[in-house]
């Protein structure tokens, strides 16, 4: 089974857009992973039922039992997030700041301060509108480890997708280079830039391409709002061909992504004009990931 995941180097490029035309063309043929839990939005296109959800558990927090606790102040002193406050009640731990380090812990004279390890977010697995199964979450606010959360959601999707037997899995990743970017690369066998021609998006695409290098995973790129800049357009086309990046489909700027959106359409329901272009861009994909099925 191939796994093909849709990257970008900044926010904005319309990756999501177009991972879930992606999906809509591949239908009932792929397994979809929604992969940017920071700030998941695949489900507004896709109309997933949120049929089953898992807690997420990962981290962990320092907590105070004002019972035992004796007031000592020692883990205020140690505490080098300022995550400690005393109050009238006695010292709390802010679960916002805490590191989860555990040194409160440690020299704490009476064992009142315990180590929890708290839920963060959920995991979904969902039956969407194009009859197939998406893998989704979402991370709570200000939660960390959003790469561990990545992790489990690919794992997830890529037992599915063998259990049913499809041939594929798309995954919508995060844009940057983080870690959880670092994660839904993880395993991947094609990679797709998705970029626009203005210099923030170039020199963003450089850099999440370097990190796609490491990993020596082949990369094809969509350039999005292609008419923006035609001097950008050409250095940036001029780097897809000195780096051997494959140009899977230029897409003009076109006001029916938003209208799209809007609707909770797929850009490919709603514009034939660009229905095409993504159309030949999923079958130079599909051909480049070494897809062979060919209702894929």
């Amino acid at each position: 089974m191939k796994e093909i995941v849709v990257i970008s180097g900044k926010g904005g490029t319309g990756k999501t857009s177009i991972t879930a035309s992606f999906a809509y063309l591949g239908g009932e043929d792929l397994i979809v992973a929604d992969c940017d839990v920071d700030a998941a939005d695949m489900h507004l296109l896709m109309a997933p039922d949120f049929a089953r959800s898992h807690g997420f558990k990962s981290g962990q927090l320092s907590v105070i039992d004002p019972a035992l606790c004796i007031r000592c102040g020692r883990c205020l002193e140690v505490c080098r997030f300022d995550a400690v406050s005393q109050g009238t009640e006695g010292y709390t731990i802010d679960p916002i700041s805490c590191e989860g380090c555990g040194y409160c812990t440690r020299v704490c004279p009476v064992q009142a301060i315990r180590t929890e390890y708290p839920e963060v977010g959920n995991l979904f697995i969902s039956r969407i509108r194009t009859g197939t199964t998406m893998v989704h979450a979402r991370l709570g606010i200000g939660a960390d480890n959003s790469g561990k959360l990545v992790a489990k959601v690919k794992e997830t999707a890529k037992r599915i997708g063998e259990e049913q037997d499809k041939q594929a899995v798309i995954v919508d990743g995060s844009p940057g280079i983080g870690c959880p970017v670092v994660s839904s690369l993880s395993g991947a066998h094609y990679v797709v830039l998705v970029t626009e021609p203005t210099v923030s998006g170039f020199h963003d695409l450089k850099r999440v391409y370097e990190l796609v290098h490491t990993f020596h995973i082949r990369a094809g790129c969509i350039i999005n709002k292609a008419d923006l800049n035609d001097t950008v357009l050409k250095e940036l086309k001029a780097y897809l061909k000195e780096e051997g990046v494959d140009v899977l489909g230029e897409i003009p700027y076109d006001e029916e992504f938003t209208a799209a959106m809007t609707q909770g359409r797929t850009v490919i329901e709603h514009s034939s004009r660009i229905g095409e272009i993504l159309s030949a861009s999923w079958e130079n994909i599909k051909r480049n990931a070494g897809i062979q099925r060919s209702h894929v």
